[in-house]
């Protein structure tokens, strides 16, 4: 390429950056690799996250890809959080906060030393979404291949049955209401988590993978070949090819993360019954590309593209087996052919998504239902809205049991994740309950923990079908039931969360996408003059600014400008 372009040119040419190359020459690079175009592979290996600890042998792939297309690979970590490992105590207030140092220390390492091009190499929950706010971000030739899912676990003597980390949690609660024993808890804990990679099911990671594919940032296949496939590798070796060509043609992420693109992804991740976390993420990820992403789009989407897959925990199958029966591309397919998507966007492969989804064979049609045979007409996820959530409130509708649709009964208040596990585990919530779960939000939690500790709680002890949730934090991909989060304005915000008072009656009709809380409005502004804004429980650290930057989960949880 015209090294007078060569955006590593700033640091490598001309005499004098020769104190530059001596650094260089330290790092035991040759004259050669000095002034070759010099390629970022964002890293997002450690030693504490399952779906990243092979990622290494990812990233040797990519820079295999690299070399060989004339290029010089250079590999920086980025930090991550493990949402299973930090579930259910303070270490779930820094996961969704994790996201926008990730962003930041990518755009750092990558504007100190200005590469060419990028490689992200991510895996879980948060990492996603913060690579591709980066991307977007720095805007340079970008291209993303991740670490790939975990296989489903099995059960001795039951290998027909498979089984995944949502079941994990679940059956803690199953224990807890005598339906299981200590042993065959431990079979479970053994098993249901055989591999490296992202958890099997569509969870939050695996949401985000296969959207990056959607959106046209990955080649085809980084959703779903499973991370011990030797398939990963080559796609990986691929990546690594492709971004030469990408930084040839000078294609941007912003030539494809444009608002058709996010309006596909939006419609995949319907068809899909990805996790609610999407509705936090793509606007976060569209607001660095310069797009207003607004939450209740999903709403447009979800009447029109159907629910096609049942993925644990929804249903029985994992991401293994939508790999197998065709893959992402083969869910946009479906999709094209009905219409529902826009075809004609350009993605990392240097082909249209149309080219890449038209190729794509379907195997396996219960797997990957068709249009006219869907599980629901409707997508998996809806955002609701009424006094108790003016701005907004998800819930993965997919997920929810036809009995719990509509429904109404007495709020149990609690203003914590702990206060509420007490609760559930001491007996004290009854069928019919609307369970409240407040001062969880993104200012006053900090962080907005995942609930899925109580949520799997009630899964557990089988009161899925009778108990809702409702919180101004959020709830994992592996959640299922009557799940609502993101409730905006938050509590910490004097949101109408924050008002409701014991025994209070909520309803809930996910159809008509509305979410009240029935007590007139003289008695809420009663109640408005006496509340207090309770204090954070972390008020030192980055914890604390984050708090004051942080904006409403109606708007992604971004900072504000």
């Amino acid at each position: 390429m015209d090294e007078s372009k060569r955006r590593s040119a700033q640091m490598t040419e001309g005499a004098d950056r020769s104190p530059h190359r001596s650094l260089m020459k330290a790092l035991g690079w040759t004259d050669r690799e000095i002034h070759m175009p010099i390629i970022g592979v964002v890293n997002g290996a450690n030693e504490i996250i399952p779906g990243h600890i092979h990622l290494d042998r990812i990233v040797n792939a990519v820079k295999s890809g690299v070399r060989h297309a004339g290029g010089n690979p250079v590999s920086f970590p980025v930090i991550g959080v493990c949402d299973g490992i930090a579930m259910g105590h303070t270490g779930m207030k820094y996961s969704l906060a994790s996201r926008e140092v990730i962003a930041d220390s990518i755009e750092i390492m990558a504007t100190a030393h200005p590469f060419d091009a990028l490689v992200f190499v991510p895996n879980c929950d948060k990492i996603v979404p913060g690579m591709l706010m980066a991307a977007a971000r720095l805007n340079i030739p970008s291209i993303f291949v991740s670490g790939g899912p975990m296989l489903a676990g099995k059960i001795p003597g039951d290998s027909s049955r498979k089984t995944s980390l949502s079941v994990m949690f679940e059956k803690v609660g199953s224990l807890a209401a005598g339906l299981i024993s200590e042993e065959e808890l431990l079979s479970y804990e053994n098993n249901a988590c055989p591999t490296c990679g992202s958890c099997s099911g569509m969870f939050t990671a695996n949401s985000m993978n296969c959207l990056t594919e959607a959106i046209g940032m990955g080649l085809p296949g980084n959703g779903t070949i499973p991370a011990v496939y030797s398939a990963r590798d080559r796609l990986a070796k691929e990546a690594g090819y492709q971004i030469m060509d990408l930084l040839k043609k000078n294609i941007r992420p912003l030539d494809i993360m444009t608002k058709e693109a996010f309006a596909n992804a939006m419609a995949v991740d319907m068809a899909l019954g990805c996790s609610t976390n999407t509705m936090l993420h793509l606007p976060a990820i569209a607001h660095e590309a310069g797009i207003d992403l607004d939450i209740f789009m999903a709403n447009d989407i979800a009447a029109k593209v159907p629910n096609l897959c049942h993925l644990a925990p929804v249903g029985s199958d994992h991401i293994e087996d939508l790999f197998e029966a065709g893959g992402v591309l083969a869910v946009m397919r479906v999709l094209g052919e009905a219409g529902l998507l826009n075809a004609d966007l350009p993605t990392v492969s240097a082909k249209t998504i149309g080219e890449l989804y038209s190729e794509a064979p379907i195997y396996n049609h219960e797997v990957i239902r068709p249009i006219d045979n869907p599980f629901s007409k409707t997508g998996g996820i809806a955002v609701l809205r009424g006094n108790l959530a003016p701005d907004g409130a998800v819930v993965k509708q997919s997920a929810v049991d036809k009995r719990m649709l509509v429904h109404n009964g007495p709020a149990r208040v609690f203003d914590s994740e702990e206060e509420t596990i007490k609760a559930i585990f001491g007996g004290k919530i009854k069928a019919g309950d609307v369970i409240v779960i407040r001062y969880e939000g993104p200012k006053g939690g900090p962080g907005m923990r995942e609930m899925l500790s109580p949520t799997s709680a009630i899964a557990g002890m089988n009161l899925d079908k009778d108990v809702a949730l409702i919180t101004d934090g959020r709830f994992s991909g592996a959640t299922r039931g009557a799940s609502i989060g993101h409730v905006s304005p938050e509590a910490a915000e004097g949101g109408p969360i924050s008002l409701v008072q014991e025994g209070d009656m909520i309803s809930i009709d996910i159809p008509n996408g509305t979410l009240s809380l029935l007590v007139d409005e003289k008695t809420l502004a009663e109640r408005k003059k006496q509340w207090v804004c309770k204090e954070p429980p972390i008020t030192t650290g980055y914890l604390a600014r984050y708090a004051k930057q942080v904006t409403s989960a109606a708007t992604g949880a971004v900072f504000k400008k």
